[in-house]
């Protein structure tokens, strides 16, 4: 069955806006995708990063593989999907991005060709210079089948006879795997690390539109009861949101901002470079993450 595409904001705007992708590569603009099995995956792992690509006048674009509609205790279905398709919808007003939600059902995600094919359209739709995406070794089956997908669809998205209903890319992106804590069957490398040291408050604001998942079901998976207040909560989120940097992203800092800063920096997001796309230079690394210059 064709998965149909829920467009968090306007609908007509955005197809217009994915038209022009190769308008805006021409005036310099990087276009980052990030894709994730559920709303709020790609807001965690890289929400920082994506603020800091926006307010420099980069594009954006956060996927959900999944509508979400079985993360919660108490709801479920179409109307949890609904709600989460709002909050979703104000995450990426506060990120500064666009928000694309498909239409599987939560905890049955497959990386079948069908969905295979979506992920090729979108990222050619968006023209995309960067794919950010989970490790395939996940404790949540529908990261671990999100990973998949995205490898699957790394190479084809240059090849015209795959998906010949949209126009190939002309290059292979770069093709990034987010931070993760996973050790087994290899530990997380931080290749390329980012600062979000000044936007980390941005990125928790940001996060906090999804009030289901930070509030309610993430906190109950784990036998706990979040803040009710909304500043109590955005100060509770900081706290459990705030990612320990551990010595190989520590020393990935220093070699992208030097001994000095790098050793002082608090909030960072890193990124492991997938073998399946581009193998960019450190140089050309850093044109495609202007904000390490």
């Amino acid at each position: 069955m064709k998965h149909f595409l829920v467009l968090i904001l306007l609908f007509i705007p955005f197809v217009n806006s994915l038209g022009q992708n190769n308008t805006v590569n021409k005036e310099g603009k990087i276009n980052v995708i990030v894709i994730g099995a559920h709303p709020d995956d790609a807001d965690g792992s890289t929400g920082g990063t994506a603020i800091k690509f926006a307010e420099l006048g980069h594009n954006v674009l956060f996927v959900s593989l999944t509508n979400g509609d079985a993360g919660h205790q108490s709801m479920g279905g179409g109307a949890l999907a609904k709600r989460r398709r709002i909050e979703a919808e104000e995450a990426a007003k506060r990120f500064g991005v666009k928000y694309v939600v498909l239409e599987n059902h939560d905890g049955e995600l497959l990386p079948t060709l069908e969905l295979r094919k979506d992920v090729i359209r979108l990222i050619r739709e968006w023209n995309a210079d960067i794919v950010i995406g989970p490790r395939p070794n996940d404790y949540h089956p529908d990261h671990r089948n999100t990973a998949t997908v995205i490898q699957d669809a790394a190479y084809l998205v240059i090849v015209p006879n795959v998906v010949s209903d949209t126009p190939p890319l002309k290059k292979n992106p770069l093709f990034l795997y987010a931070q993760d804590r996973f050790q087994k069957p290899y530990p997380f490398e931080p290749d390329i690390v980012v600062d979000i040291s000044d936007v980390f408050d941005k990125k928790i604001y940001a996060m906090a539109a999804h009030e289901s998942q930070y509030f309610e079901w993430l906190p109950w998976t784990v036998g706990i009861e979040a803040p009710s207040g909304e500043n109590e909560r955005i100060e509770w989120l900081k706290s459990t949101r705030a990612r320990t940097i551990i010595p190989s992203v520590r020393q990935s800092l220093i070699k992208w901002y030097g001994e000095e800063l790098g050793a002082n920096i608090i909030h960072a997001e890193a990124f492991e470079i997938c073998e399946y796309g581009s193998r960019p230079t450190e140089e050309e690394i850093k044109q495609l993450f202007p904000m390490l210059k």
